[in-house]
């Protein structure tokens, strides 16, 4: 039975049949058009216990304090540069995310974009013609071992290429790497062997301009790169450099920082750089299974149980249904 009140405030529209089922377990409003009007957000929450924003909605310490009651934030997507994540630990707030379940799309995507870029750009052969190549054969370097890297890898293998990686995080020496079927290599030495490099590595402060001075002039000739990473891990200046050059043959990504094409400045007149409105992970799909992953955590935490032992777990492949089989058991 639906509980009395507002316990879940859905401003970012879930799956209907997750949304269903939510409501089946507490009281839920549905209210989309508070993403537009911060002043009424706040209003509303003097009794919500969870709430489901988009990215777009900024939770501060502000906003947070007119919520005494709340304990659970949900997003469904990537990133919480919104949400001021020090002022939810100190609210005992927990922050719930969807990210893992665009892991497939994102790796499809990359399949796509390299397909797209290894055709599309043409190099020069010995014999002086201007070609498009093919993914099978050669070497594809993936920066940043995260939930789709073991998605993509059997894809890259399917079409016969080489697949070689880094992370800062992750020693040569861990069994992940035998186990996704990855070769570690040091950051230099990947960029100079691969034809192909896909740079998935989340962002942090210290790794800002990381593929800089320092890597990209080394890059393989003609190599064409797919970034499904925030653009701040990228030095723009030596970006742009080396795709002017054509020592980078081409460049997608899927996201880029505000004002980076800006008249002005490095990229703005950069024609063999192609930019995509951070839709990778952006699936009918993936948007079903994070709209799972995001209900089911909310109702788990929302138990007298789970709110005693204030225990937030990453997400796993469990917490959202079968596609083929419909909504998850009650």
């Amino acid at each position: 039975m639906p509980l009395t009140g507002t316990d879940v405030l859905i401003v970012e529209p879930l799956d209907a049949q997750a949304t269903a089922w939510l409501q089946q377990r507490h009281g839920v409003r549905l209210a989309p058009e508070l993403a537009r009007d911060p002043r009424a957000l706040r209003q509303a929450l003097a009794d919500v216990r969870a709430l489901i924003v988009p990215p777009a909605v900024a939770l501060d310490a502000t906003t947070l304090q007119q919520a005494p009651e709340l304990r659970v934030v949900g997003l469904l997507g990537h990133g919480v540069e919104s949400i001021d994540v020090a002022a939810c630990a100190r609210a005992g707030v927990a922050i719930v995310r969807g990210e893992a379940a665009g892991a497939a799309a994102q790796a499809e995507f990359v399949i796509g974009a390299l397909l797209a870029l290894l055709r599309r750009v043409p190099v020069l052969t010995e014999d002086g013609a201007r070609v498009g190549r093919e993914l099978g054969g050669i070497t594809v370097g993936l920066v940043g071992m995260v939930s789709a890297s073991p998605l993509l890898v059997p894809l890259l293998e399917a079409f016969g290429s080489r697949v070689v990686g880094y992370d800062p995080a992750v020693h040569a020496s861990d069994a992940l790497w035998a186990r996704w079927g990855v070769t570690p290599l040091p950051l230099r030495e990947l960029l100079e062997q691969s034809e192909a490099a896909c740079v998935m590595l989340p962002y942090a402060n210290r790794y800002r301009g990381l593929l800089g001075e320092r890597f990209l002039p080394y890059c393989k000739p003609d190599q064409v790169l797919v970034s499904l990473s925030r653009s701040g891990l990228f030095d723009e200046v030596v970006l742009a450099e080396v795709l002017d050059s054509g020592r980078l043959a081409a460049a997608w990504f899927d996201s880029i920082e505000p004002g980076a094409l800006d008249p002005g400045r490095p990229l703005s007149l950069v024609e063999n750089l192609q930019v995509t409105p951070h839709v990778a992970a952006i699936t009918r799909e993936a948007r079903r299974r994070a709209s799972w992953i995001v209900a089911r955590r909310i109702d788990e935490l929302l138990t007298p149980r789970a709110l005693a032992q204030s225990e937030v777990r990453p997400a796993a492949a469990g917490d959202w249904p079968d596609l083929a089989g419909g909504a998850a058991s009650a």
